[in-house]
Protein backbone atom coordinates (compact mmCIF):
# COMPACT_ATOMS: atom_id res chain seq x y z
CA UNK A 1 0.00 0.00 0.00
CA UNK A 2 2.85 2.36 0.81
CA UNK A 3 4.36 1.76 -2.64
CA UNK A 4 1.00 2.45 -4.31
CA UNK A 5 0.63 5.77 -2.43
CA UNK A 6 4.07 6.93 -3.56
CA UNK A 7 3.18 6.03 -7.14
CA UNK A 8 0.00 8.13 -6.98
CA UNK A 9 1.89 11.12 -5.51
CA UNK A 10 4.55 10.88 -8.24
CA UNK A 11 1.89 10.71 -10.94
CA UNK A 12 0.13 13.86 -9.71
CA UNK A 13 3.46 15.71 -9.44
CA UNK A 14 4.23 14.92 -13.08
CA UNK A 15 0.77 16.11 -14.15
CA UNK A 16 1.19 19.45 -12.32
CA UNK A 17 4.67 19.99 -13.82
CA UNK A 18 3.44 19.27 -17.35
CA UNK A 19 0.53 21.68 -16.96
CA UNK A 20 2.84 24.45 -15.77
CA UNK A 21 5.20 23.91 -18.69
CA UNK A 22 2.32 24.01 -21.19
CA UNK A 23 0.95 27.24 -19.70
CA UNK A 24 4.36 28.89 -19.95
CA UNK A 25 4.80 27.87 -23.60
CA UNK A 26 1.35 29.17 -24.52
CA UNK A 27 1.98 32.60 -23.03
CA UNK A 28 1.78 35.09 -25.93
CA UNK A 29 4.82 37.20 -26.70
CA UNK A 30 4.32 40.94 -27.25
CA UNK A 31 4.68 42.11 -30.82
CA UNK A 32 4.88 45.82 -31.52
CA UNK A 33 2.78 47.48 -34.21
CA UNK A 34 4.20 48.97 -37.38
CA UNK A 35 4.17 52.73 -37.59
CA UNK A 36 2.36 54.47 -40.42
CA UNK A 37 5.53 56.18 -41.55
CA UNK A 38 7.00 52.85 -42.55
CA UNK A 39 9.10 52.37 -39.42
CA UNK A 40 8.76 50.12 -36.41
CA UNK A 41 6.75 51.79 -33.70
CA UNK A 42 8.28 52.37 -30.22
CA UNK A 43 8.25 49.22 -28.12
CA UNK A 44 8.13 46.91 -31.12
CA UNK A 45 10.30 43.82 -31.42
CA UNK A 46 13.24 43.83 -33.87
CA UNK A 47 12.43 42.83 -37.42
CA UNK A 48 13.47 39.42 -38.66
CA UNK A 49 16.55 39.17 -40.87
CA UNK A 50 15.80 40.36 -44.40
CA UNK A 51 13.00 42.63 -43.23
CA UNK A 52 13.03 46.33 -42.58
CA UNK A 53 13.70 47.84 -39.17
CA UNK A 54 14.24 51.40 -40.30
CA UNK A 55 14.40 54.78 -38.66
CA UNK A 56 12.23 57.71 -39.70
CA UNK A 57 15.11 59.32 -41.63
CA UNK A 58 15.97 56.17 -43.58
CA UNK A 59 16.46 56.98 -47.27
CA UNK A 60 14.82 54.54 -49.66
CA UNK A 61 17.09 52.78 -52.13
CA UNK A 62 16.86 50.71 -55.29
CA UNK A 63 15.56 47.22 -54.54
CA UNK A 64 13.67 48.15 -51.37
CA UNK A 65 10.24 46.52 -51.11
CA UNK A 66 7.34 48.71 -50.03
CA UNK A 67 3.69 48.39 -49.14
CA UNK A 68 1.62 51.38 -50.30
CA UNK A 69 -1.72 51.55 -48.49
CA UNK A 70 -4.47 53.87 -49.65
CA UNK A 71 -7.20 54.01 -47.04
CA UNK A 72 -10.38 52.22 -48.10
CA UNK A 73 -9.14 51.58 -51.63
CA UNK A 74 -7.85 48.06 -52.27
CA UNK A 75 -7.35 48.79 -55.96
CA UNK A 76 -4.77 51.49 -55.28
CA UNK A 77 -3.01 49.69 -52.42
CA UNK A 78 0.04 47.96 -53.85
CA UNK A 79 3.13 45.89 -53.00
CA UNK A 80 5.97 47.45 -54.99
CA UNK A 81 9.74 47.28 -55.35
CA UNK A 82 11.90 50.27 -56.21
CA UNK A 83 13.28 49.79 -59.71
CA UNK A 84 16.89 50.44 -60.79
CA UNK A 85 15.79 53.87 -62.06
CA UNK A 86 14.72 54.74 -58.51
CA UNK A 87 11.00 54.82 -59.26
CA UNK A 88 7.83 52.87 -58.46
CA UNK A 89 4.64 52.72 -60.55
CA UNK A 90 1.19 53.13 -59.01
CA UNK A 91 -2.32 53.14 -60.47
CA UNK A 92 -3.60 56.58 -61.55
CA UNK A 93 -0.42 58.49 -60.65
CA UNK A 94 2.03 56.45 -62.74
CA UNK A 95 5.78 56.68 -62.01
CA UNK A 96 6.87 58.19 -58.70
CA UNK A 97 10.50 58.73 -57.65
CA UNK A 98 11.14 56.82 -54.42
CA UNK A 99 14.91 56.31 -54.15
CA UNK A 100 16.61 58.94 -52.02
CA UNK A 101 13.41 59.92 -50.19
CA UNK A 102 12.21 58.94 -46.74
CA UNK A 103 8.99 56.97 -46.42
CA UNK A 104 7.26 60.12 -45.16
CA UNK A 105 8.43 62.14 -48.16
CA UNK A 106 7.25 59.42 -50.55
CA UNK A 107 3.92 59.25 -48.74
CA UNK A 108 3.44 63.01 -49.18
CA UNK A 109 4.34 62.81 -52.90
CA UNK A 110 1.81 60.04 -53.51
CA UNK A 111 -0.79 61.84 -51.44
CA UNK A 112 -0.36 65.03 -53.47
CA UNK A 113 -0.56 63.15 -56.78
CA UNK A 114 -3.74 61.31 -55.74
CA UNK A 115 -5.57 64.52 -54.84
CA UNK A 116 -6.30 64.98 -58.55
CA UNK A 117 -8.39 61.80 -58.46
CA UNK A 118 -9.46 61.27 -54.83
CA UNK A 119 -10.85 63.65 -52.22
CA UNK A 120 -8.62 63.73 -49.12
CA UNK A 121 -6.61 60.55 -49.78
CA UNK A 122 -4.93 58.89 -46.79
CA UNK A 123 -1.70 57.17 -47.78
CA UNK A 124 0.67 54.99 -45.75
CA UNK A 125 4.10 53.85 -46.92
CA UNK A 126 5.56 50.83 -45.13
CA UNK A 127 9.13 49.66 -45.75
CA UNK A 128 8.71 45.88 -45.92
CA UNK A 129 12.26 44.88 -46.84
CA UNK A 130 15.48 46.77 -47.42
CA UNK A 131 18.45 45.92 -49.59
CA UNK A 132 22.03 46.15 -48.28
CA UNK A 133 23.18 49.73 -48.71
CA UNK A 134 26.75 49.97 -49.91
CA UNK A 135 29.12 52.43 -51.55
CA UNK A 136 32.30 51.60 -53.42
CA UNK A 137 35.71 53.18 -52.98
CA UNK A 138 38.31 52.50 -55.65
CA UNK A 139 41.58 53.89 -56.97
CA UNK A 140 44.40 55.28 -54.86
CA UNK A 141 43.24 54.10 -51.42
CA UNK A 142 44.79 51.47 -49.19
CA UNK A 143 41.80 49.12 -49.06
CA UNK A 144 39.52 49.59 -52.08
CA UNK A 145 36.18 47.80 -52.06
CA UNK A 146 32.57 47.98 -50.90
CA UNK A 147 31.54 49.68 -47.66
CA UNK A 148 28.23 49.22 -45.88
CA UNK A 149 26.40 52.42 -45.00
CA UNK A 150 25.54 52.69 -41.31
CA UNK A 151 21.91 53.80 -40.91
CA UNK A 152 22.04 54.86 -44.56
CA UNK A 153 24.55 57.64 -43.89
CA UNK A 154 28.26 58.11 -44.57
CA UNK A 155 30.30 61.11 -45.66
CA UNK A 156 32.99 60.85 -48.31
CA UNK A 157 35.60 61.63 -45.66
CA UNK A 158 34.39 58.70 -43.54
CA UNK A 159 34.36 56.39 -46.58
CA UNK A 160 37.96 57.25 -47.47
CA UNK A 161 39.00 56.67 -43.86
CA UNK A 162 37.28 53.26 -43.79
CA UNK A 163 39.05 52.38 -47.04
CA UNK A 164 42.36 52.82 -45.24
CA UNK A 165 43.08 56.38 -46.39
CA UNK A 166 44.94 57.65 -49.43
CA UNK A 167 48.04 56.15 -50.99
CA UNK A 168 51.09 58.36 -51.57
CA UNK A 169 50.06 58.98 -55.18
CA UNK A 170 46.44 60.06 -54.56
CA UNK A 171 45.17 63.36 -55.96
CA UNK A 172 43.31 64.69 -52.94
CA UNK A 173 42.11 67.87 -54.62
CA UNK A 174 39.86 66.08 -57.12
CA UNK A 175 38.10 62.99 -55.77
CA UNK A 176 35.25 61.82 -58.00
CA UNK A 177 31.89 60.44 -56.98
CA UNK A 178 29.91 58.58 -59.63
CA UNK A 179 26.20 58.63 -58.81
CA UNK A 180 23.36 57.03 -60.74
CA UNK A 181 20.28 59.24 -60.91
CA UNK A 182 16.96 59.14 -62.73
CA UNK A 183 18.57 61.35 -65.40
CA UNK A 184 21.62 59.13 -65.85
CA UNK A 185 25.11 58.97 -64.37
CA UNK A 186 26.23 62.10 -62.53
CA UNK A 187 29.85 62.94 -61.67
CA UNK A 188 30.55 64.95 -58.52
CA UNK A 189 33.92 66.53 -57.74
CA UNK A 190 35.23 66.75 -54.18
CA UNK A 191 38.32 68.60 -52.90
CA UNK A 192 39.46 66.63 -49.85
CA UNK A 193 42.22 69.07 -48.82
CA UNK A 194 39.90 72.06 -49.04
CA UNK A 195 37.22 70.33 -46.99
CA UNK A 196 39.61 69.47 -44.19
CA UNK A 197 40.78 73.06 -44.08
CA UNK A 198 37.24 74.36 -43.55
CA UNK A 199 36.33 73.94 -39.88
CA UNK A 200 32.62 74.55 -40.56
CA UNK A 201 32.40 71.58 -42.93
CA UNK A 202 31.91 68.47 -40.82
CA UNK A 203 30.34 66.28 -43.48
CA UNK A 204 31.24 67.92 -46.80
CA UNK A 205 29.53 65.37 -49.01
CA UNK A 206 27.09 62.66 -47.94
CA UNK A 207 27.19 59.52 -50.03
CA UNK A 208 24.13 57.73 -51.30
CA UNK A 209 23.65 53.96 -51.73
CA UNK A 210 25.37 52.77 -54.89
CA UNK A 211 27.79 55.71 -55.11
CA UNK A 212 31.30 54.95 -56.39
CA UNK A 213 34.15 57.05 -54.99
CA UNK A 214 37.13 57.21 -57.37
CA UNK A 215 40.45 58.44 -56.03
CA UNK A 216 42.80 59.17 -58.92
Amino acid sequence: MKTASLTVVTFFALVVAAAAQTAGAAKPQPVGPVGTSGTSAPGSTPAAPGHAATSADYRLATGDKLRIEVYRDDRLSQNVQIRPDGKITLPLVGDVTASGHTSLELRDSINTALKEYITNPVVTVIVVETTPQVVYVTGEVTKPGALTLVNGHMSIVQAIAMAGGFTDFAKRKDVLVMRKTSKGMETLHFNYKEALGNESTREPLLLMPGDTVIVK
